[in-house]
């Protein structure tokens, strides 16, 4: 999906960022979540659908709080890249396993969705002295991780795009795992010409990537789910578990066994998403029913 906005309007949010307090461009953020939520009928359609499945209800107020959820951590987003982290209080849960992965040295990839925030992730990991790169497609995205940059030059420099034309970034996985780095993909949406496979989500039948199961199987490291679900105003709650620690992909039974490691993903996710049902971001028809 294109970029919605204008690069003026990522300055504001970058100004925001510099010059002013975070309680003050919160203020500010209500009413550019407002402005979308009013001219992006397709968002509002999406929501429903979702926040239906989740509550059985959706008013025109849920879904924009649920669009405002997203405004807020974007504009979070921001603070965290500019190094203001004193504004957020964090939780961890799980946070032995990464203890223990920097400890053994060991490579991993960390299997996440849009939900909440994944900038506050790496903030924590950062602090854990923790080596984390964010896998993914950013041909879309260009305008905001250009005004990430203008906050902080280093701000992209932990980011591996995904390119189908150049098989490259493979070879920048395996050097990290290798590495005892990690590797973040968020697993709930699938790219242009991404792998994929439809499984059971919030009721119904929708399609879910299967890249990180083929990744962890070739590179024979863990898989590891990680959530950072945003509390207003300014906690975020970290969780992290154990998903796989041998990913096994039999050629003989290779999309059974993809389909099966999807399931298990998009059950978890479920789990998270109903425990903070406004922190998830994928506002288009997600179960591609028309």
């Amino acid at each position: 999906m294109a970029e919605r906005g204008s690069v003026l309007g990522l300055r504001l949010i970058v100004w925001l960022s510099s010059a002013v307090g975070r309680t003050l461009a919160r203020f500010v953020v209500r009413f550019v979540a407002l402005y979308y939520f009013v001219v992006d009928a397709a968002a509002r359609r999406a929501s429903r659908d979702y926040l239906m499945r989740v509550h059985g209800n959706a008013t025109l107020a849920m879904r924009y709080r649920h669009v405002l959820r997203f405004a807020e951590v974007t504009l979070d987003r921001a603070f965290i890249v500019a190094g203001k982290e004193r504004y957020f209080d964090v939780t961890c849960n799980g946070k032995e396993h990464l203890s223990e992965l920097r400890k053994g040295g060991r490579g991993a990839l960390l299997l996440g969705a849009h939900v909440g925030s994944f900038e506050a992730m790496r903030m924590q990991g950062k602090r854990e002295n923790l080596r984390i790169h964010v896998l993914g497609y950013f041909s879309n995205a260009r305008m905001i991780n250009a005004a990430l940059e203008r906050l902080n030059p280093s701000a992209n420099t932990s980011v591996i795009s995904i390119d189908e034309s150049n098989p490259d970034f493979v070879l920048r996985i395996r050097e990290r795992v290798e590495s005892g780095e990690l590797i973040g993909i968020l697993g709930d949406r699938v790219g242009r010409l991404g792998r994929s496979t439809r499984v059971r989500f919030l009721g119904e039948d929708a399609n879910f990537p299967t890249g990180a199961y083929l990744v962890a199987s070739i590179l024979r490291c863990p898989i590891y789910l990680t959530f950072a679900l945003y509390r207003a105003p300014n906690r975020y709650d970290l969780y992290c578990e154990l998903f796989e620690n041998e990913v096994r992909v039999p050629r003989a039974r290779r999309d059974e066994a993809l389909a099966a490691y999807a399931q298990k993903f998009a059950c978890r996710l479920e789990h998270f998403v109903r425990r903070a049902p406004d922190n998830w971001f994928n506002f288009y028809d997600f179960w591609e029913r028309s």
